[in-house]
């Protein structure tokens, strides 16, 4: 298991556990969490399949996000979808907390599941699910439009993307009593499919404080 990082903002707590498949020298399963704008963006890629290209994809996405962060996410999806021609592609999942509002926008492309456990959920579900669109970015001629979709958050809500080298079903064990990295390190441990890269990020927005 490779080592995790955990860190903390102003605006969140996170951490990141991630699995490298065996005999391979590095994932294709990376991740970006950057202060932008007045709020935090958070990304996870996957390159498809595994092993050097996957990576490579993997790590020109995450430069991309980095270089335009400041730019809209459905534009930050279509500059790695250039950036990405002529690579195996990726699928990504990004989201962006706006701490003025209050809000998080997120879309996904591909299979990086995304959860949002609320904090305070008497007037609503215990969690809402990002809803992806097929598509791998990269490797289609044109890619759709993407139509992110903004939801409310309150501090402790806490976020966590998984890559489909994790097992569904895993948002049944997110506990909201743990810190982001031990959800990250439990959730990888229990339902890492060992037979791919596999990422667990979660993150607690924390709003302004």
């Amino acid at each position: 298991m490779d080592r995790p990082v955990t860190d903390t903002s102003s605006l969140l707590e996170w951490g990141v556990a991630t699995l490298t498949l065996a005999g391979q020298l590095e994932s294709g399963d990376l991740h970006l969490v950057r202060e932008v704008g007045g709020g935090v963006l958070v990304a996870v890629v996957d390159g498809l399949g595994h092993g050097e290209e996957a990576a490579a994809a993997a790590r020109l996405a995450v430069t991309t996000l980095d270089q335009f962060a400041p730019e809209p996410i459905a534009s930050l999806v279509q500059r790695c979808h250039e950036a990405l021609r002529g690579t195996r592609g990726a699928v990504m999942s990004v989201a962006y907390f706006d701490p003025g509002r209050d809000t998080m926008t997120w879309v996904g492309l591909g299979n990086v599941e995304g959860v949002v456990v609320h904090q305070n959920w008497a007037e609503r579900s215990s969690r809402t699910s990002l809803v992806t669109r097929g598509g791998i970015v990269g490797a289609q001629p044109d890619l759709l439009p993407v139509r992110p979709w903004v939801i409310p958050v309150q501090p402790g809500d806490l976020l966590v993307f998984a890559t489909d080298g994790i097992r569904g079903g895993f948002a049944d064990d997110i506990s909201r009593r743990d810190s982001p990295q031990q959800v990250a390190d439990l959730l990888l441990a229990r339902y890492g499919k060992g037979t791919d890269d596999a990422l667990v990020l979660a993150a607690r927005y924390l709003g302004r404080r």
